[in-house]
C-alpha cells in the first residue's frame, strides 16, 4: 500500500506500465466534476466516481476486500475520507468466495489499522492489500481508478 498526495504521484510512475497514463488523466481533467459511474480511460484503465455519505468503521468493514487482478488508485476529491487496512497474508476469516466477475474477494477479519485521506491524496492499494473505505461523516466523493495487473 502506498499513501500519498498527488503533488508526488509521478515517483510512483515506474511500478506500474499504466499508472502515468492513470495519473495523466487525473491532472489532465477536472475530476471533481465527473458524474458518479464508471469510464474506460485506457486499455487496463477504468476510473470510478463515487459520491456518498461517509458510514461508519463498523459499518465499512462489511466490505472489507481485495482483489485479484486490479490495483486501485483510490483518490479522495471531497472528505476527508478513512480507510482500514490489513495486509491479505494475515486475514484468515473469508468472507464468501471470489467472485472473478466483480474482481473482489471479502474477509470477515478485523483491520491491522485506519489511515485517513484528506482531498488530493490517494491510496494505492495492491491485491495484497485488503481494505474498506468511505469511512466518515458527512459526503464523501473519490474516484477509484482500477489498473489490471
Amino acid at each position: 500500500m502506498i499513501v500519498d498526495s498527488l503533488h508526488n504521484a509521478s515517483k510512483y510512475y515506474s511500478l506500474h506500465p499504466n499508472f502515468k497514463k492513470a495519473f495523466d488523466y487525473v491532472n489532465q481533467n477536472d475530476i471533481s466534476q465527473l458524474e458518479d459511474g464508471a469510464i474506460e480511460i485506457g486499455e487496463g484503465l477504468k476510473l470510478i466516481a463515487i459520491s456518498g455519505q461517509g458510514s461508519t468503521k463498523e459499518e465499512s468493514i462489511k466490505g472489507f476486500e481485495c482483489h485479484d487482478k486490479n490495483i486501485d488508485i483510490q483518490i479522495s476529491i471531497q472528505g476527508p475520507e478513512t480507510f482500514a487496512w490489513k495486509p491479505r497474508e494475515k486475514c484468515v476469516n473469508p468472507n464468501g468466495t471470489y467472485s472473478d466477475e466483480r474482481d473482489v474477494r471479502f474477509f470477515h477479519d478485523k483491520p491491522d489499522t485506519f489511515f485517513e485521506l484528506q482531498e488530493k491524496q490517494f491510496a494505492i492499494l495492491f491485491p495484497e492489500d485488503v481494505h474498506s473505505a468511505m469511512i466518515g461523516e458527512g459526503a464523501l466523493r473519490k474516484i477509484v481508478i482500477k489498473v489490471a495487473v
